[in-house]
């Protein structure tokens, strides 16, 4: 199943699952992948800790928000994958103070990351295709397993596409 043939598309998270690629979930999941591995690293070490507005996050706290958020997207998957109908909420304002990404390297999020993505691709890649018709509630209303996956990717590249429009701007102020 492709991106376009989702059906139900899940409310709210259409913003994200609209920017993956129109291709299978397992390629979507996979370029995205090659997005991470190929990120403008050099650009976001030259950001530093800039922001482009008081209260925004760095590029090291948005690398964090992504992988934290794809942990929590691939432990919704797992649960209604195997039966869970409901899951809680995260609060991700609180996720992202206390995950203290400004300590860490670039470079270590990065790898970090990948492994995570890679290991994103496995988890879905052991599910049936039952299992990612899978239904179950979460965050904003009802959406399956496979739409998660399309979630995971199409939330990345948002955030690519902040840094790009938002933060890259910051590179040419003196």
């Amino acid at each position: 199943m492709t991106r376009s043939q989702l059906n139900p598309m899940p409310v709210y998270f259409d913003r994200y699952i609209n920017l993956a690629d129109d291709v299978s979930l397992s390629e979507a999941l996979d370029i995205s992948l090659k997005e991470l591995e190929n990120a403008p690293v050099d650009k976001w070490t030259a950001l530093g800790d800039r922001v482009y507005a008081p209260g925004k996050w760095t590029v090291k706290d948005l690398l964090q928000h992504i992988m934290d958020t794809e942990r929590v997207f691939c432990y919704r998957a797992l649960s209604f994958a195997r039966g869970e109908r409901e899951v809680r909420p995260f609060d991700e304002d609180k996720y992202g103070l206390n995950a203290q990404a400004g300590r860490r390297t670039l470079a270590d999020l990065l790898e970090e990351a990948v492994l995570i993505r890679k290991a994103t691709i496995a988890l879905f890649r052991s599910f049936s295709p039952d299992m990612l018709a899978t239904m179950g509630l979460g965050f904003k209303g009802e959406y399956s397993v496979h739409s998660i996956g399309f979630i995971i990717a199409g939330h990345q590249r948002w955030h690519f596409k902040v840094i790009e429009e938002r933060y890259f701007p910051l590179l040419n102020e003196k």
